[in-house]
């Protein structure tokens, strides 16, 4: 599955770039997110709880910050597991100065297996883009706090 997309944020671009950085802020801004924790060699511990048409679940997963060009870019690794399967993904995120604030451009692949893979291609995509939609509606809030 492959999502991209492109968002502003109403806010100057390091200031989007701190808020991208900080666990607290992405944790408030991401659906179904019970913890984000830091762990020592700089990923991020995560667990949610996602649900997906009838198929709904607890999962438990590491996130990884790769290649960071402050406040440009990022490289984004996602591995998740729990009751109703896995996800594994890869993707990029760039920030641009717009001139209502910061554009954010992301891309990335993503694998899902188990029962959740299931409910079909179709609405796990749809769920995904509404997920990543929500995410950045609850993120912008986040940031003009």
């Amino acid at each position: 599955m492959k999502l991209e997309g492109t968002t502003t944020i109403p806010a100057p671009r390091d200031r989007v770039w701190q808020h991208l950085m900080n666990p607290e802020s992405l944790a408030h801004a991401l659906p179904g997110c019970e913890r984000l924790e830091s762990n020592p060699d700089g990923s991020y511990s995560a667990d949610l709880k996602v649900g997906i048409g009838a198929v709904r679940g607890s999962y438990h997963g590491r996130v990884e910050i790769l290649d960071p060009k402050p406040p440009e870019s990022y490289r984004l690794r996602v591995e998740g597991k729990g009751t109703g399967g896995f996800v594994k993904g890869e993707g990029t995120l760039e920030l641009t100065d717009d001139a209502a604030g910061t554009r954010l451009h992301y891309s990335g692949e993503a694998q899902v297996g188990g029962v959740i893979a299931s409910v079909g291609q179709r609405l796990i995509e749809a769920a995904a883009r509404q997920i990543v939609g929500k995410f950045f509606e609850a993120f912008a809030a986040e940031v003009k706090q």
